[in-house]
C-alpha cells in the first residue's frame, strides 16, 4: 500500500467512490438540514468508521462468507432496501426547518456504524478495495492502511455533503422549499435502492 503505483489509484477509487451520490452521502445532506454541520459530525463519523471496520471484515473473508451464502447476502440487500425505503418516506413527510425545534439527525454514531452492512454501496466500495488494492505481500499491514485511508478520506467526502444541506437551511424554512426539497430527497435516496432491488452489488 505504500506503492505509489497501487496507492494513488486506490485514494482516488476512495475519494471518488465515498464522494459521488449514494444512501450515505443523502443522509449526510439530510441531516446536513436538519442539524447543520457540527451536530450532523457523529453519523459522518459513524459513516468512516462503519466503512473503515467493513473493509477490514471483507478483507478477513466476510466477502467470501456472502459468495458461500448468497441467502445471506440477498437478506442483507433487503433489509437495506427496506430501511432506505423507511428513511425516504421519514424525509418526505418532514415539515420546513424549525431553528427552535431540537431537531435530531437521521442517524448518530452507531446507527451510523451499523447501516454500512445493509448499505450496498459501502459493500461495492469495500468489496472493489479489497479485491483490487491490497497486495498480498504485508497483507495484515496493508489491510490495516486501507482501512484507516479509507476511513480519513470518507470523513471531508461526506461532510461535504452535510455542508451543503446546511447552506440550504434557511431556504427550507420556507414550506414551499422545504417541501420541495423533502420530496427530492426522498426520491434519490428511494433509487438509491434500485440496485439492491435488482441485484446489481
Amino acid at each position: 500500500m505504500t506503492d505509489p503505483a497501487i496507492l494513488i489509484p486506490f485514494l482516488i477509487f476512495c475519494v471518488v467512490l465515498t464522494g459521488t451520490p449514494g444512501p450515505n452521502n443523502m443522509m449526510a445532506l439530510a441531516s446536513g438540514v436538519r442539524v447543520g454541520v457540527r451536530r450532523s459530525m457523529p453519523l459522518v463519523a459513524g459513516i468512516a468508521v462503519g466503512v473503515a471496520l467493513q473493509l477490514i471484515a471483507v478483507g478477513l473473508g466476510i466477502g467470501a462468507l456472502l459468495q458461500t451464502f448468497p441467502a445471506l447476502h440477498d437478506a442483507m440487500r433487503w433489509a437495506g432496501a427496506a430501511y432506505l425505503v423507511w428513511l425516504a418516506i421519514k424525509i418526505a413527510r418532514s415539515g420546513p426547518i424549525d431553528v427552535e425545534a431540537n431537531e435530531r439527525p437521521p442517524l448518530g454514531f452507531a446507527g451510523a456504524v451499523a447501516f454500512q452492512w445493509i448499505n450496498p454501496k459501502a459493500w461495492a466500495i469495500t468489496t472493489g478495495a479489497a479485491a483490487t488494492y491490497l497486495p498480498a505481500d504485508g497483507y495484515a499491514l496493508n489491510l490495516a492502511l486501507a482501512a484507516a485511508a479509507m476511513a480519513l478520506i470518507s470523513i471531508p467526502c461526506v461532510a461535504v455533503w452535510s455542508a451543503g444541506g446546511a447552506v440550504l437551511r434557511r431556504f427550507l424554512m420556507q414550506p414551499a422549499y422545504a417541501t420541495a426539497f423533502n420530496i427530492g430527497a426522498a426520491v434519490l435516496l428511494v433509487a438509491a435502492t434500485v440496485p439492491i432491488l435488482f441485484g446489481a452489488h
